[in-house]
């Protein structure tokens, strides 16, 4: 079913909690299985083995009885901890009207903050705020999503930061095994970034992106002498628009290419996501291949 989330109305929307709720509501039409899958379990049933599937998980009896392959699938019994860190440096702040990549971000963060909540798993929250770092650890229940949601509204995108400082900080906090979801549009500091995700994988987590990203920035819709403001120096420079489009177009699509590759050969869970697209319909996409074990392509409305 077609999403009826329009971005900017939900954008619009004061009451972060609502706007949890209508996305979330919106992402689990035609119901599914949570992809979010949690560490300890119990059997529940066999399948017939699919190629992929983890080897470990084969029933070598059931094999020497019927020379089938069957897998043994398992029951969650242990809660999920989630980190959810969300950059909110002023590049997020673009475009100035209509949907800004950070409202964005924040919507989906404050949508699977709901959902983890919902089903009983612990979500944290990392982020900046002028520079400085707020933290709020992982918890479950509703007092907690409050909390979350509220500091989520007081937020304002500003200045910089360092990503991987922060995803460092963020995957040593979380203390047992759990994911760690960043949402950004990785503009900064890309091998920091990548080596903290990295690290925060090989210390048993999952680690994930959803790269935030506006249909302005990647299709560059401009022409004639257009001023552009580097919104966390504040420099300002007048360009042909006309003149350099062909090859912005082509330095972004290898941009986001890098990330996409990059991710996928590191095993950290990629997605891209643009501004225009109703957030349910994104979050559902990204969800299902999360839980399907693939990487999520560039979604629907993104040109390179």
């Amino acid at each position: 079913m077609k999403s009826v989330l329009d971005p900017a109305v939900v954008a619009a929307i004061d009451d972060l909690e609502v706007v949890a709720r209508y996305i979330v509501e919106g992402l689990r039409t035609g119901e599914h299985r949570s992809p979010f899958h949690g560490f300890s379990a119990e059997f529940s049933q066999y399948r017939p083995y699919r190629p992929g599937d983890d080897l470990k998980y084969l029933d070598w009896k059931v094999l020497a009885r019927t020379d089938r392959l069957y897998t043994r699938q398992f029951r969650e019994t242990t809660n999920l901890s989630a980190m959810l860190v969300l950059d909110a440096s002023a590049s997020m702040a673009y475009p100035a009207d209509g949907v800004s990549k950070f409202k964005y971000a924040r919507m989906l963060t404050a949508a699977l903050a709901y959902l983890l909540v919902q089903q009983g798993d612990a979500v944290g929250l990392m982020t900046t705020d002028h520079g400085r770092l707020l933290y709020l650890p992982p918890r479950g229940g509703k007092m907690h999503l409050r909390r979350v949601l509220a500091q989520l509204s007081k937020l304002t995108p500003s200045g910089t930061w360092s990503p991987g400082a922060v995803i460092a900080r963020a995957a040593e906090l979380l203390r047992r095994r759990g994911v760690l979801l960043v949402l950004s549009d990785f503009y900064d500091d890309d091998a920091a970034t990548l080596t903290e995700l990295k690290r925060a994988s090989r210390r048993g987590h999952e680690a994930g992106i959803l790269q935030v990203m506006s249909k302005p920035e990647i299709e560059f819709p401009y022409s004639g002498g257009t001023e552009f403001e580097d919104l966390e120096s504040s420099a300002r420079r007048v360009v042909d628009a006309a003149g350099i489009a062909r090859g912005y177009r082509a330095r972004v699509g290898e941009f986001l290419e890098r990330w996409r590759a990059d991710a996928r050969g590191s095993a950290i869970d990629y997605a891209l996501m643009t501004t225009d697209r109703p957030p349910d319909e994104a979050l559902r996409g990204y969800l299902i291949r999360r839980g399907a074990g693939r990487d999520v392509t560039p979604l629907a409305g993104a040109h390179h």
